[in-house]
């Protein structure tokens, strides 16, 4: 569908495309946009450099939790990963690598911040303020923030009065010396599942507060031998074959099991019992084992790999408390028994702010067509979007990570699949000559509809999974977090969905009309 809209005045924005967010989801849109020879674009990265997850997390042994081989991009395979899971440092390299390969770095704009989004319908463009000040102005907006947005600090009680050193994982102070200190560790999710081996090796004694378990299976990590790496390289659709392999089996193991497990509650079971005997092995004090074995399903929170997390616990110098933290006072924490446990430092691994949160949205406005405001959309509605990346309320945007968006064994190829659809639509309307495309209400529904019931079906909402507060449920109750679909369906709809479910428009320059007397019609012009 075609609608040609006058309009009294008219002005050209600076970019044809701003795309928010120099991590793995901008990078990969970036390339995407020059491979289209999209070239009228920026990447707008509030640090001073490019990765996202890779550069502002460098806390102790950062590292991926999925094999490097499938961590990558499908067009840029890297055949010289140095281990199977590669560590942080070596992520960013690769990050970097790309970057130079495919000439984005021209295209960044460091040290700047998107403090709001506005959208201009009379001249058809988004209007961005920064933190510099500065207003820049687009045609289309790509938006990679990333699933994990801002960091979260924990609503405890006295929190502020400590006197000691406070750390918050995503900022880690390295110039800080943590040897021989009492260090109380907040929170043991997966970054924790890194880092707390690490620190308990450092810390004169170690207090780490559990909430809830996380399950940990054995991380088959060992350095891959130089031949492999040589095999990798040279011998034709070997990288690739394995490549496949691995990604299979990583998408079984975590998104598989989380999206059928409730249809094939048996198989479910056979990771978790997997996993229990691993703990076994680490751990033969029954009380400490119960503790570390969490009270929900297999799938139902992203599990952890680790050779060496839960075997950290068994050290005299580490205590593993279970009981809940009442307050922190100046000089330590005390739980809810009344047990006072001294800290000189506090490590804050409490998460991130989700990429859904209306929290997210009201720090940072969005404002789209009719009044439409993506905080309150995200506080009073159902999460819905066109194949994960479009609302109709906000015309030439597409989302990296949108509801229902995350397919696959790794990051990547959502990337790969938003990005591709992104470049169809923003092609299709160059063609046409449009100036603002929105999916129409009709296609968004549709896509809700097929989506919808496969995600209300998942192991989410079985009751093996209510005592997990998982975030891939979001706060109305919904599975919106990962797409319940395989990778391949994803891949393919990115490549076959109809460009006619989006509403192409057209600005011209002319006295305003009247309501009554705008010109509509379908089809191509």
């Amino acid at each position: 569908m075609s609608i040609t809209r006058p309009t009294a005045t008219s002005t050209t924005p600076q970019h044809e495309v701003v795309v928010i967010g120099g991590g793995v989801g901008g990078l990969g849109a970036g390339i995407a946009l020059k491979k289209a020879g999209l070239d009228d674009f920026v990447i707008i990265e509030r640090s001073d450099d490019i990765g996202g997850t890779w550069y502002n997390n460098h806390y102790p042994d950062v590292a991926v939790d999925v094999p490097g081989i499938a961590y990558q991009f499908s067009f840029e395979k890297n055949p010289n990963w140095s281990r199977t899971f590669p560590k942080g440092a070596e992520v960013k390299a690769y990050l970097d690598h790309c970057a130079d390969k495919y000439k984005i770095r021209p295209h960044l704009r460091l040290s700047t911040e998107v403090m709001s989004r506005t959208w201009d319908e009379e001249n058809h463009l988004w209007r961005l303020e920064t933190d510099t000040g500065d207003v820049v102005t687009a045609r289309y907006i790509i938006s990679a923030l990333g699933a994990f947005v801002e960091p979260r600090v924990p609503d405890i009680k006295g929190l502020e009065s400590f006197q000691g050193k406070v750390i918050q994982t995503q900022h880690w102070d390295h110039n800080f010396d943590l040897t021989g200190k009492r260090v109380a560790a907040i929170g043991t999710g997966a970054t924790s599942v890194q880092m707390i081996p690490q620190v308990a090796r450092a810390a004169g004694h170690l207090d780490v507060y559990q909430r809830r378990a996380v399950w940990v299976f054995a991380k088959p990590d060992f350095k891959i031998p130089r031949v492999a790496q040589a095999a990798l390289k040279y011998v034709p659709g070997l990288q690739t074959g394995v490549r496949g392999v691995v990604a299979g089996f990583v998408e079984v193991g975590l998104v598989a099991i989380t999206v059928y497990g409730k249809q094939v509650a048996p198989i479910s079971k056979i990771p978790a019992w997997a996993t229990q005997a691993f703990l076994f092995t680490q751990v033969r004090d029954r009380t400490l084992r119960r503790k570390l074995t969490p009270e929900y399903g297999f799938g139902c929170k992203r599990p952890s790999v680790s050779n060496i997390y839960y075997k950290t616990f068994t050290r005299d110098d580490v205590e593993l408390v279970t009981d809940g933290i009442a307050e922190i006072t100046p000089t330590g924490i005390r739980d809810v028994n009344g047990v006072h446990r001294d800290a000189d430092v506090l490590v804050l691994a409490t998460g991130f702010e989700m990429a859904q949160s209306p929290r997210v949205f009201r720090m940072r406005p969005v404002k789209g067509r009719n009044g439409f405001d993506l905080a309150d959309f995200y506080e009073n509605e159902r999460a819905k979007a066109y194949e994960g990346v479009s609302m109709p309320e906000l015309p030439n945007t597409f989302m990296i990570f949108g509801p229902y968006a995350w397919s696959g064994s790794s990051w990547h190829v959502m990337v790969e699949n938003v990005s591709r659809h992104a470049v169809r639509v923003i092609t299709e309307a160059r063609r046409r000559g449009a100036t603002a495309v929105s999916v129409t209400p009709e296609a968004n529904d549709r896509f809700y509809d097929f989506i919808r019931p496969r995600s209300s079906e998942t192991m989410m909402h079985g009751r093996a999974c209510a005592n997990a507060n998982s975030y891939y449920i979001d706060h109305h109750g919904d599975f919106s977090f990962l797409r319940p679909t395989t990778a391949y369906q994803a891949t393919k709809a990115s490549k076959t969905f109809p460009l006619d479910d989006y509403v192409y428009e057209h600005l011209v320059r002319s006295r305003p009309l009247q309501p009554e007397r705008l010109e509509e019609g379908a089809g191509t012009p």
